[in-house]
Formats: structure tokens, C-alpha cells, sequence
């Protein structure tokens, strides 16, 4: 961090800051979304558990208001929404140290926060496609591998400076723009193509949380809600699949948890990935509103625009420094992603 970025930041964090910067948190709340935590004990890569107490600690110490995620939904959809929302934590997937290590973080500090699950997921009919991805190119033997997507080859080679980390990334990022049943076709090409078997269930690095661990956690103050069956991206997807993702999901979750949360969270979450058929979808099925990962603030006024815009809320990615924490949490970033606008 540069030093002038290093003193601006600072000065954000400092004590005092919040009632200089209130006028731009009229009407506007701060939603985080985390994905994994790091594991030594798994190999499992992500944000430093650590780094979370402090941030965490940092919200409490000066006083930001740490609410449900349904509870901030009931405010963005007060008329008026004169007052700081407060700040509220997603989590997405439903990995094994979502609840084993994050569980214990969030009741520490007494925070609210809710996990979206991929059913299937926790089901263990699957494992997520992305880790089959890096499963296949972290344990490949082989120096390069050549493979398609859809009608595209693809060859990827580690003895000219790419390595296995930019092979994932690559791979992934073209499996996103392909339809679903293309992107399962060319995962198993691809392990085929590196002499990889890839095993029925995932190891322990990419294991999920199973549902006993669920409601145990709703019983210490985790909440859950729905994040697909299989985690497609949903605009890849036809329409029966599409529905058939959002409501199984919603329905298992509902005969698994003790009290589902009826607010859904996109795979992927891009402004491209869903649309009115998924909005259509969610309002049938009686859901409040949904999460994109499109970074931005959960805004009053644009939540009550349209009816759309309760199914598309927005949310910034969790840092793991307190000081970027807390130029989100403070409204300074509302100029850059928001309205800009005092209200």
C-alpha cells in the first residue's frame, strides 16, 4: 500500500470520522460477501481468519451497527430510509470452514451473518466445478495439456512461465461463458486430457459443511438461504433448468434448515448472469430480494425504484485490511459506486 493511500485510508479508520461522513449513509447500507477462509488443516485458500477477528473487531470497537441480513432488507424497504442501514455479512458456497472456522468468528464478536448454500453441494452429489478445475491442474503430472471448450482447443503448457494457478484461472473464466452442459463436457475433457481421475466426492480441501453442521450453526446464530442446486451460472442455463435451480434449492434448504432465509444469492453474480426470468422465478416462489456481487451499496432509494431492484442488490467483497473496511462501511465509497447523492 503506498503511503498516501496508507494516511487516506487512516484516516478513514480513525475515531471520529463516522459523524463527518453520515450524511452519506442516509438511506444506505454496506452488505459484504466472503468466500473461503484459509485452513492449514484442509489446504484450503482464503481469506486469513485472522484478518476477519480484526475487521470484525474494528466494526464493534467503533460502533457500526452489525444487523441480519433480513433485517436489512425489511429497512431498504422502509419509505423514507433516512438512516444508516448498518452493515451485514454473506457468505457464499457452503464450504466445510464456513461453519468450523468463520461460526465461531461471527459469534465471537456477536455479528450476524448469513451463508448461501449450494444444496447439492451439501448433498455431496457434487462437488463445486471450479475446484474440479484447479483439483485437475494442482494434481496434474504432466508439463502441458491440450483441450476444448465447445469447438475451442485450448493448450496450456507450465515450461514457458504459465503455471497451474493461471491454467485455473483461464479455464474458469472460459467456463463461465459457455453453456452449462458444455462446461461439464469440457471439465471431464480436460481431467481425461491430464490423465487426472477426478474422485465422486470432493476431498477435504474442497469439502462442504453437511447439514447437522447447518443447524447446529442456526442454533449459535448463522443464518442460511439458497444458492442453486449445482452453482450454475444461471444465464448459461435454459429455463427449466434455470427454475429448476432456484426452487430445489429453495426446497431442500427448507426441509434442512430450522429457519431458511428467503433470500436468494446468483453463482457468479454479475450483472449478465441473471434476469427477469430468475427475478420472475424468485417473486413466485415468495422470496424478499436477492444478492448479486456486483460491488456498489444496498441503497433505499434504488431498492424501491422498481421491483427488480430488490432482486439484484448489491454488495462489496469483504477486504482483509480494516482500513478498506472501513472506506466502505464509512460511505466514502458511495461517490464512486453509489448515487452520490445526500439525502
Amino acid at each position: 500500500m503506498n503511503p498516501i493511500k496508507r494516511v487516506l485510508l487512516d484516516a478513514l479508520a480513525a475515531r471520529g470520522v463516522r459523524p463527518v461522513l453520515r450524511p452519506f449513509r442516509r438511506g444506505t447500507g454496506t452488505i459484504f460477501m466472503l468466500h473461503r477462509l484459509s485452513d492449514p488443516e484442509t489446504g484450503a485458500v482464503g481469506m486469513d481468519p485472522a484478518n476477519l477477528r480484526v475487521v470484525l473487531a474494528f466494526l464493534r470497537r467503533r460502533g457500526y451497527e452489525l444487523v441480519d441480513l433480513r433485517e436489512m432488507f425489511r429497512r431498504l424497504k422502509e419509505p423514507g430510509g433516512t438512516t444508516d442501514l448498518g452493515v451485514a455479512f454473506s457468505i457464499d458456497d457452503g464450504y466445510a470452514e464456513q461453519a468450523r472456522i468463520a461460526g465461531p468468528i461471527f459469534a465471537e464478536f456477536d455479528c450476524p451473518a448469513t451463508v448461501f448454500v449450494t444444496t447439492g453441494f451439501l448433498d455431496q452429489q457434487l462437488w463445486l466445478w471450479w475446484d474440479r478445475i484447479e483439483y485437475v491442474f494442482d494434481t496434474c503430472r504432466r508439463r502441458n495439456v491440450m483441450t476444448t471448450i465447445g469447438e475451442t482447443t485450448l493448450k496450456y503448457r507450465w515450461d514457458v512461465g504459465e503455471g497451474p494457478a493461471e491454467a485455473t484461472a483461464n479455464f474458469t473464466a472460459r467456463c463461465k461463458q459457455v453453456p452449462d452442459e458444455v462446461r461439464h463436457d469440457a471439465i471431464a475433457r480436460l481431467a481425461e486430457s491430464a490423465e487426472v481421475d477426478l474422485p465422486a466426492l470432493a476431498p477435504r480441501r474442497y469439502a462442504p459443511m453437511s447439514w447437522p453442521e447447518l443447524r447446529r450453526w442456526e442454533e449459535r446464530g448463522l443464518a442460511f438461504g439458497p444458492h442453486t442446486v449445482s452453482h450454475p451460472v444461471l444465464s448459461r442455463t435454459n429455463d427449466e433448468q434455470s427454475r429448476r435451480e432456484i426452487a430445489g434449492s429453495w426446497s431442500r434448504l427448507c426441509a434442512m434448515a430450522c429457519r431458511p432465509t428467503p433470500v436468494f444469492c446468483y453463482p457468479n453474480g454479475q450483472r449478465e448472469d441473471f434476469g427477469p426470468r430468475e427475478w420472475s422465478t424468485l417473486q413466485s416462489l415468495g422470496f424478499e430480494g436477492a444478492l448479486a456481487a456486483t460491488p456498489g451499496y444496498a441503497e433505499t432509494a434504488e431498492f424501491r425504484a422498481r421491483p427488480e431492484n430488490a432482486f439484484a442488490v448489491r454488495r462489496f467483497l469483504l477486504p482483509d485490511d480494516y482500513r478498506m473496511a472501513a472506506k466502505y462501511v464509512s460511505g466514502a465509497e458511495r461517490i464512486r459506486y453509489g448515487t452520490g447523492r445526500l439525502a
